[in-house]
Parts: structure tokens; sequence; C-alpha cells
């Protein structure tokens, strides 16, 4: 009977770990404090597979996918950078989601006494001399940011005010520690800093600021990593990206 109860142990530890896989996640840097959540109920409820994430701006991201970087899911955070991969087919497109949404704002330090409504205030406001502004040819936030303040006829007045940033997260840490006026992040940054920043206004924008994820067309592992963006897509997940203040996907 132990003989047999041992075999049956046997058995499922090597089935177990036939299924076993170690996931590179490269995800937008706006997505770092859900994301990290997401894995660890992930890997809780998937126990043979470790979960390693890499976070960045998206374009950084994709450029790395571009170069044979190893990775198996890729996480956007917006639509042109996985838009880009998937025509150079560096995802599987048929794993191709949108899993949540964000808004774009314009935060300036908690103590700071500067009130801001709208966007022709930044240039109106002579004490706001430097503006926090991510890279907007490779990160979205700044992709989003430039086309908002082209489109209000600002991004020229802007000029050295303009102090670029590798991604969302570094100009949040820069308002924060008060080294700048203001500065574009996404509203689930600055609420996770909400003791340190204020939101002055959300920026109007055309489009929806959506997140997409897909499976990498490299990965060496696709079944888990399959399984790891139906996590992301699934209550569970959903329910921590809303904890961190991303709208669902299908929001309007």
């Amino acid at each position: 009977m132990k003989s047999a109860s041992l075999f049956l142990a046997l058995s499922a530890a090597l089935s177990f770990g036939a299924h076993a896989a170690d996931l590179t996640v490269s995800a937008a840097a706006s997505l770092t404090d859900a994301f990290n959540d997401i894995g660890k109920a992930y890997t809780e409820q998937y126990p043979q597979d470790k979960v390693f994430f890499n976070f960045a701006g998206s374009g950084a991201l994709l450029k790395q996918l571009q170069n044979g970087a190893p990775a198996d899911i890729f996480a956007s955070a917006d639509q042109l950078r996985m838009d880009t991969a998937e025509k150079e087919q560096l995802i599987k497109p048929e794993s191709r989601a949108n899993f949540a949404q964000n808004a774009l704002v314009l935060i300036a330090p908690k103590d700071s006494y500067i009130a801001l409504q709208d966007l022709a205030a930044l240039v109106e406001h002579a004490e706001i001399k430097h503006i926090a502004i991510a890279n907007p040819e490779s990160v979205p936030v700044g992709t989003y940011s430039k086309t908002a303040l082209e489109k209000a006829g600002l991004w020229e007045k802007i000029g050295e005010r303009n102090i670029p940033t590798q991604n969302v997260r570094q100009s949040l840490d820069y308002v924060a520690r008060g080294e700048v006026e203001a500065g574009f992040v996404y509203a689930t940054d600055a609420a996770i800093m909400k003791d340190k920043v204020k939101t002055l206004f959300q920026v109007p924008l055309d489009e929806a600021l959506s997140y997409p994820i897909a499976v990498s067309a490299n990965s060496q592992a696709p079944e888990a990593a399959q399984r790891f963006v139906q996590f992301v897509l699934s209550e569970q997940g959903q329910n921590i990206l809303r904890n961190y203040g991303f709208l669902a996907p299908d929001a309007k």
C-alpha cells in the first residue's frame, strides 16, 4: 500500500514538473504594481510556473523583441507598439487581447500651490519651468501627451520646459521629488503616490488608452504563456487591475 502511494506521488510530481515553465513577461512600466500582484496570484494557482517580469517603456520592450530578446508575453500600454509587433510577426496574433484601459492626467507635487485647469495654463503660468514628459518616440504616455499638446497648439511652446523621461514611472518620480513643477502620467500611477503627488486634471484624448497583451512568437513555453494571458483576462486578474485603478478593457 505504501509503495502504491509512493508511486502515485512520484507520478504526480513528474506529471506536474513536465508542465512547469519559466515565464518572462515584458510589460509596460505603468503595469509594475498590478502585474507584480497578478504574478503572485498566478503562481499561487499554478505553482509549477515561475514568472519573471521585465518592466520598461513599451517602445523599449518592442525594441528588445525586435532584437531577439527572450520573452514569453508582451503587454503594451498602447496599440501602436503591439500593432508593430504583430506586423513584424513578433507575437502570436491569435493570442492578442485588450485587458485594461487607463487615463492620462497632469500631476504636480503634493505641496504645490499651483492650480491648473487645462493644458493652456502650462504655458501661461510663469512658475511652471519644468514639465516631465516621457519620450514620445518610445513611450506611449509620452506619445499621448505630445498628441494632446499638439492638438492644443502647445507642443512647440513647451520648449525647454520639457524634461524628457525614459518612462512614466520616472516622470512620476520627478514630480514626487519636486524636481519638476508638473508631469504627465497615467491616472493609475498618480494613485499609487497620492501622498506625494496630486492630480490637477485629466487630459482629454480622442482615443481610449487601451492596453493589449499577447504571447510572444519566440516563447519557449507558449501554453503556459497563454495560460498567463488568460489569467490576466480572468475575473481574478481583472479585479487586481481594478484595485490599481485600471478600467475594464471595454470601458467607454
